[in-house]
């Protein structure tokens, strides 16, 4: 049977639910009140009536507006960019956002005091504005600019988190607006939002002709389209939707990946379709789970809840309905491989070592000046140096060899450990070790952290099993990382002491590596890679396509079993030590690719150079350059990959057009 049939009754069963839900929370208040009440402005001393118009009916037209907003933006932008992970949240507009609030806080509050919207959507602006920067360069290709918007993404986290930690009592506050909230105090923010809304509505109504003819890729210009301009006015339409949500009650960015993915599953094959079902759906999602917040009296971030129940919807309708997540064909970008590729080996092996000898040698001294340490001083500061940076080094080197297994097995360059939700799965595991043992060991920690990683890789098969969409596989690993972290933000909203351990642990600080863990951190670096290189001819094969990899006597089950499981132990070990904020998993493999080292030995020994290299630097770079104080290991990493990253995405763009 065909599913489209069926999609305007699911919609209108959700739609249902949400006036269901509504009439269950206000009606009885409504009866008590009379219609009037809701009607219009009470008088200051009616407490009921009050609290009735001036909160819980804007309340629920600012739940429809972001709900919709968020389902048109996600639509316009899996449109756009062909491809369905393609959203507000993996584009970095809702961390460019929660940045530029967390500046105007500490640096310039009569920002927000002027204008707390335009603050915020400041930020989502600007930080689109480096995607288009970057994507521009390379014709707004979609693997591009949504790998280009992870990692804008990542670093606009990485410095609000190392903000929160410096400035934790003045950004305390944030953990609420980062898990979206929509508490109104009267009409003003609705009356706001409603006309930015009907605008760029009415501008993705003008524009449906020719939305549709980008599914042609780049063969709509033979029918006059300006491909280039439509995908940029597109874009801005879908990010000013975002900015304008964002602004006005936080970050609830996992419905503009939900909704157009349900719409499509539920049936809404057309574009004319998502455009109308998917906000409606994102609209009532949003209504049904904050009547439900208020019917529990629950104080959760209805952000951090709508991610936690829309999930599991999310996972039921792609599985049920048979969704097809297939994204359109686009062309990848070539990068020539290097002539000389055991040079450029060579090269990286020296700028590692080079690195390693400085993080020893050099430090700050008691005044803050710069100072080299040699003979019975050194001897006093090794114990202390040397651990953190194996550690750091061997936490580089799995975490690229994990995510060059991912981007291998799942035959997507996005895949990576942060992306697929296995860092999210590894902090998970750490988390309900803190809640189930008093005093956890290293081994305590190791043990659950390898749980989540493999219980999330061992999901995500189970559930795109017979699926050959690397794109639903990517979707899936997004929405179980997106509840993961959903989960642990509501865990750490309630003020646990024993959740509130894992903020520090979060941002990826290795000061406290001793010996043992560093050594231990190696052995594990170095069975990896062996592992790894043993398994690299059938990796290969694999990577040609199942029917080629079984033809040549390859078990496919099994063969995929065991590359799970040696990923989720590197990402595992590795996330224990510098946290599941670093992006070496996914920039790392990049690096190395736009290195020139792109066949499979030199790609694998590439990236877990250039992952070692990065985590090298970032601690020698956080354990000095804040003198007296410490910057975490794996925020460091993410400040220092993403310009290293973009420098060679650009530079390889270059040499492409030369």
């Amino acid at each position: 049977m065909n599913p489209s049939r069926y999609s305007p009754w699911l919609s209108a069963l959700v739609v249902a639910i949400a006036l269901a839900a509504t009439a269950l929370n206000l009606g009885p208040m409504i009866a008590n009140l009379g219609l009037r009440a809701a009607l219009s402005p009470p008088s200051p001393g009616a407490g009921q009536a009050v609290l009735l118009y001036y909160s819980l009916l804007p309340r629920l037209a600012m739940a429809c507006l972001c709900g919709f907003a968020l389902g048109l933006a996600g639509t316009l932008f899996q449109q756009v960019l062909r491809n369905p992970l393609a959203s507000p949240s993996t584009l970095g507009i809702e961390s460019g956002a929660q940045l530029a609030l967390a500046i105007a806080t500490l640096w310039s509050p009569a920002l927000i005091g002027w204008s707390r919207d335009g603050t915020t959507a400041l930020g989502g602006f600007a930080a689109m504005g480096i995607v288009f920067a970057v994507a521009w360069r390379f014709k707004f290709q979609p693997v591009a600019v949504i790998l280009t918007g992870l990692v804008v993404g990542l670093y606009c986290t990485a410095i609000v988190t190392l903000l929160m930690l410096m400035n934790d009592h003045y950004l305390s506050g944030l953990f609420i607006w980062g898990g979206g909230s929509l508490n109104q105090n009267d009409w003003r923010q609705a009356a706001s939002l409603l006309p930015k809304i009907a605008a760029c509505s009415f501008l993705v109504l003008l524009m449906v002709r020719q939305l549709n003819i980008l599914a042609l890729g780049d063969a709509a210009q033979n029918l006059g389209v300006r491909l280039h301009f439509v995908r940029a006015l597109g874009l801005f339409i879908a990010v000013a939707l975002t900015a304008f949500t964002v602004s006005s009650v936080g970050i609830i960015g996992f419905l503009g990946l939900a909704a157009p993915a349900i719409a499509r599953a539920i049936g809404a094959r057309r574009l004319q379709s998502r455009l109308v079902i998917a906000p409606i759906i994102g609209a009532a999602f949003l209504v049904i789970v904050d009547q439900a917040l208020q019917m529990t009296a629950a104080s959760l971030p209805a952000g951090a809840i709508t991610a936690l129940v829309g999930v599991p919807v999310l996972l039921v309708v792609m599985l049920r309905r048979g969704a097809s997540l297939q994204a359109m064909p686009s062309h990848r970008q070539v990068v020539p491989a290097a002539k000389h590729p055991l040079l450029r080996i060579s090269i990286l092996i020296i700028a590692l070592f080079a690195v390693a000898i400085l993080a020893i040698v050099a430090g700050r001294g008691v005044d803050g000046s710069w100072t080299t340490q040699a003979g019975a001083m050194l001897e006093l500061l090794l114990p202390w140096r040397l651990p953190r940076l194996i550690a750091a080094v061997s936490a580089g080197i799995m975490l690229a060899l994990a995510g060059s297994l991912l981007q291998r097995l799942t035959a997507n360059p996005m895949a990576s450990p942060e992306v697929l939700g296995v860092s999210a799965g590894t902090a998970s595991g750490l988390l309900c070790v803190l809640f189930l043992v008093a005093e956890p060991t290293y081994g305590d920690r190791l043990a659950g952290g390898v749980a989540g990683a493999a219980a999330v890789l061992l999901v995500l098969f189970a559930m795109g099993r017979g699926s050959r969409s690397g794109n639903r596989f990517l979707v899936l690993g997004v929405s179980l990382g997106a509840f993961l972290t959903a989960l642990i933000s509501v865990v750490l909203a309630s003020g646990d002491p024993r959740a509130l351990s894992l903020v520090s642990w979060m941002a990826g600080s290795t000061y406290a590596v001793g010996s043992t863990l560093a050594w231990t951190s190696l052995a594990f670096a170095l069975a990896g890679f062996a592992a790894v290189m043993l398994l690299l001819r059938p990796l290969q094969q694999f990577t040609l396509g199942e029917a080629s990899a079984h033809s040549h006597g390859v078990d496919i089950r099994k063969f995929r079993a065991l590359i799970m499981g040696l990923a989720a132990m590197l990402t595992a070990v590795a996330t224990l030590i510098v946290g599941p904020l670093s992006f070496v998993g996914l920039m790392a493999p990049h690096m190395a690719q736009r290195f020139g080292l792109i066949r499979g030995p030199q790609h694998l020994v590439g990236a877990a150079l250039f992952g070692g290299l990065l985590m090298a630097t970032a601690d020698f770079l956080g354990r000095t350059i804040y003198f007296p104080w410490q910057l975490p290991t794996g925020l460091m990493a993410t400040l220092l990959g993403g310009p290293v990253f973009a420098l060679l995405l650009v530079r390889s763009r270059r040499r492409a057009l030369a």
